[in-house]
C-alpha cells in the first residue's frame, strides 16, 4: 500500500499487513532473543528464558513501523506522534526555536502559541513523523534529566530535541521530542536543510516519551485533551483556524 493514493470516495486498495520493524530496533530484538536462547538452551533456566523470550517479542513490537495514510491537505498539521493528548496550553515557544541561530534562518516569532503535548507510552508506536511538508530549518539537541514525561516541566528540564520546519509560504511549525523516565535516546533521521513531506518519518525516541507541537500563531488545536492520536494521520490543527472544540469522555 505504500505510495498508493486513497481517498474518501472509496478509491484505492487498502489491506492489512504486519507492520515492519524499524532497522534501529532490530539489533535490540535480536540481542534479546539471543540472551533468551542462552538461558533456555545452554543453561536450561526456563524460569528466566521464557520471560525473556516474551520480552524479546515486546522489544520488536516497540520498534514496529506501520504504514500510515497521510491527509494531503495544505492546511492540515498532522500529529508527529502516536499517543495521548496530555496537555494543551498557550505558551511561548522554546528559546531554541526563536533565537537567531547564526544560520540566517529566522526562528519562530515571539509571542504566545498553542502547544499540544502528546504522551507516548511504551505500547505506542515510537516513530515520529513530520507534521507538515517543508524544510528542516534547525535541529537543537539539549541534554537533561529523565523525569516523568507527563509533567509540564519536562518540556524545560528533560533531555530533548527541538525541530523547526518551514513551509514554502513561510509558515513554521516547531516540535520537541522529549525523553521520559524510561526513554534514554532520541534518534534523528533528518538534518537541517532536508526537505520533508507531511507524515514523513523524522526520528524516534526509545522506550516511552513525549512530543510537544508548537502551532503557528493564530492556529488552535483541533484535538481534545485526553484524545488518542495517530502519527501522520490525525489532524492536530488547520493553519489559521482557531475555535473552541469540546468533547465528552464516555
Amino acid at each position: 500500500m505504500a505510495g498508493d493514493l486513497l481517498d474518501n470516495k472509496g478509491r484505492g486498495d487498502a489491506s492489512w499487513s504486519w507492520p515492519a520493524i524499524h532497522p534501529e530496533g532490530r539489533k535490540f530484538g535480536v540481542l534479546a532473543v539471543g540472551i533468551s536462547l542462552f538461558f533456555l538452551l545452554l543453561l536450561d533456566w526456563e524460569i528466566i528464558g521464557w520471560p525473556l523470550l516474551l520480552l524479546s517479542a515486546g522489544v520488536f513490537a516497540f520498534f514496529r513501523d506501520p504504514e500510515r495514510v497521510v491527509p494531503q491537505d495544505e492546511h492540515a498539521i498532522v500529529s508527529p506522534a502516536d499517543g495521548l493528548i496530555s496537555l494543551i496550553a498557550e505558551v511561548d515557544p522554546p528559546q531554541e526555536l526563536m533565537i537567531d541561530d547564526g544560520t540566517g534562518n529566522a526562528g519562530m516569532p515571539v509571542g504566545k502559541v498553542t502547544r499540544v503535548s502528546i504522551f507516548m507510552s511504551v505500547f505506542d508506536v515510537h516513530i515520529n513523523r513530520s507534521p507538515i511538508a517543508g524544510t528542516i530549518q534547525r535541529i537543537v539537541y539539549i541534554p537533561g534529566s529523565f523525569m516523568d514525561a507527563g509533567l509540564d516541566k519536562a518540556s524545560e528540564e528533560n533531555e530533548r530535541q527541538h525541530i523547526l520546519i518551514e513551509r514554502m509560504d513561510g509558515t513554521q511549525v516547531g516540535f520537541t521530542q522529549i525523553a521520559g523516565l524510561i526513554a534514554r535516546r532520541i534518534v534523528p533521521f533528518v538534518k537541517p536543510g532536508d526537505t520533508v513531506g507531511a507524515g514523513q518519518r523524522v526520528g524516534l525516541i526509545r522506550f516511552g516519551s513525549r512530543v510537544d507541537v508548537y502551532l503557528p500563531a493564530g492556529t488552535g488545536s483541533k484535538v481534545l485533551l485526553g484524545q488518542s492520536v495517530i502519527a501522520g494521520e490525525t489532524v492536530l490543527a488547520e493553519i489559521g483556524t482557531q475555535k473552541l472544540i469540546e468533547g465528552v469522555a464516555q
